[in-house]
């Protein structure tokens, strides 16, 4: 088992920033890959951004490419992203996840492990 738990969540101003932390304790040597997946009122679980945990290769979903960066601390086990420019549209539950082998990045159903959440609020 790993247990995943986000922290860094807040109300921001347009244009801001933030940066959400995921630290993963248990079995973290079974982790492939990690993931942020957000969820706003009334829509599904969305694809945000993923990172291979051993060689640290990332994966972006087109809304956040630019703005957004996700990166880890292997020593810490610890996964960050790091929000800039926020925008209305950013506002939702962020969730990390962590999944124990080779699948497709961006389908939610393809993680293992899930945190509880943070919320995220751009609103001016």
């Amino acid at each position: 088992q790993v247990q995943l738990v986000e922290s860094g969540g807040d109300l921001v101003q347009p244009g801001g920033s933030l940066r959400l932390s995921c630290a993963a304790s248990g079995r973290t040597f079974d982790m492939f890959r990690m993931g942020w997946f957000r969820q706003a009122p009334g829509t599904g679980r969305e694809f945000v951004a993923a990172i291979i945990w051993s060689g640290g290769t990332t994966s972006y979903a087109d809304s956040v490419k630019g703005r957004f960066t996700i990166s880890r601390d292997n020593a810490n086990n610890t996964m960050y992203l790091q929000m800039n420019g926020l925008k209305p549209e950013d506002t939702a539950v962020y969730y990390c996840a962590a999944s124990t082998r080779l699948r497709i990045y961006y389908i939610a159903n393809n993680y293992d492990y899930w945190g509880q959440g943070t919320q995220v609020t751009v609103s001016s």
